[in-house]
């Protein structure tokens, strides 16, 4: 079974949660393209990443991310920005440009994961596409 959402769906749900607009941008079979502003010395700067789902191992999915000292520089801030808020604890920072999103760590989301087993992650130019098995059929 299939999971589709576009990419403009999900941009309209980063920017209702977090209220900052973040263009999403088909990368690859595995791989998105997300921008970002940010203020650097006075004036506003797009700074792009690719990030590549490179496997799923259970409620586990283990993601790379390109960019060099400033994208980890920026990604170490933005964690320790949100390391006492809900949710905090399902984003890890592995080595070598790789973070580790534990989702079964939220009792909401190990529900889903009770229930169904993810298979891949991919896209194509407008969708975002989690193909998964249903654990009771």
């Amino acid at each position: 079974m299939q999971f589709r959402l576009t990419f403009e769906e999900i941009q309209q749900l980063i920017q209702r949660r977090a209220g900052r607009s973040v263009p999403i941008i088909y990368g690859g079979p595995h791989t998105v393209r997300v921008a970002y502003d940010v203020n650097v010395l006075f004036k506003q700067a797009s700074v792009g990443i690719d990030i590549t789902v490179d496997r799923i191992n259970g409620s586990d999915i283990f993601l790379s991310y390109s960019g060099g000292a400033a994208i980890e520089f920026m990604l170490r801030s933005a964690l320790g920005h949100i390391k006492n808020q809900p949710g905090a604890n399902i984003i890890e920072m592995l080595d070598g440009n790789r973070l580790l999103l534990s989702l079964g760590k939220n009792p909401q989301v190990a529900q889903v994961f009770n229930a169904v087993e993810i298979n891949d992650i991919h896209f194509d130019e407008q969708y975002a596409m989690i193909d998964f098995t249903p654990k009771n059929l």
